[in-house]
C-alpha cells in the first residue's frame, strides 16, 4: 500500500492542528497505507533559522517525503498565513521536490476570516514546489476541535465529516495515480 507522510507545521504540541492531524493519519492507517509524521518543530531550529540544505539532520524528513505518494501539509494560521517554522522548513526542500505528490492542504484558526489563507498562502508554496495534485483544504476554526481532559481532541460533526471526506479523497487519489503508474511504468 501506498505511503503518506503528514507535515505538520506546528510549533506548539499539542495543538488542534496536531489533534486533526493524528486523526487524518489514523484514518489513512485504518484503510490500509503506510503513514508517518514530520514535526517540523521538532527540527533543529538553527538548521531551519539558518537555511542550512545541507543539514544530515534534515535527510530523514526529506527521505519521508521523497518516499510518500501522498502528503498531507497542515498548519495553524497566525496573521493570515501558516506558520514560520513551517515556512522555513519548505524554504530547505529542492525545487519541484513535490512532484507527482498528491497533497492534502490542513489549516486551522481562530476565526472563519482566515479561510481563504490555504489558498492564498499555503498552495502557492506548495505549487512553487512541484505540487502537481492539490485536493481541496480543509480548514477548522478552533471552536471546532475541542482539548480533551486525556489530551485528545474531538471534532465536531461538521468538520469531522469534512475532514473523513477530504482524507478518502487522498486516499483514493493516491491509489488512483499509483495505479496509473504501474500501468504505464511496469515494474
Amino acid at each position: 500500500m501506498a505511503k503518506i507522510v503528514a507535515i505538520a507545521g506546528s510549533p506548539s504540541h499539542p495543538s488542534r492542528t496536531y489533534g486533526i492531524v493524528e486523526y487524518a493519519l489514523n484514518l489513512l492507517a485504518q484503510n490500509g497505507f503506510e503513514t508517518d509524521l514530520i514535526s517540523v518543530r521538532d527540527l533543529p531550529s538553527e538548521d531551519l533559522i539558518f537555511g542550512r540544505y545541507d543539514s544530515p539532520a534534515l535527510e530523514p524528513a526529506k527521505a519521508l517525503i521523497q518516499a510518500a505518494s501522498g502528503l498531507i501539509v497542515a498548519t495553524p494560521v497566525y496573521k493570515a498565513a501558516y506558520t514560520g517554522v513551517l515556512k522555513s522548513f519548505l524554504d530547505l526542500l529542492p525545487p519541484k521536490f513535490l512532484s507527482g505528490k498528491v497533497i492534502l492542504p490542513i489549516a486551522t484558526g481562530g476565526t472563519i476570516a482566515h479561510l481563504l489563507s490555504i489558498d492564498y498562502a499555503l498552495k502557492p508554496i506548495l505549487s512553487e514546489l512541484g505540487a502537481e495534485y492539490l485536493l481541496n483544504g480543509v480548514y477548522a476554526v478552533d471552536k471546532q476541535i475541542q482539548r480533551q481532559e486525556n489530551g485528545g481532541f474531538l471534532l465536531d460533526e461538521e468538520i469531522e465529516q469534512r475532514l473523513q471526506k477530504s482524507v478518502h479523497d487522498l486516499g483514493q487519489t493516491v491509489e488512483q495515480i499509483s495505479n496509473l503508474t504501474e500501468k504505464l511504468i511496469p515494474a
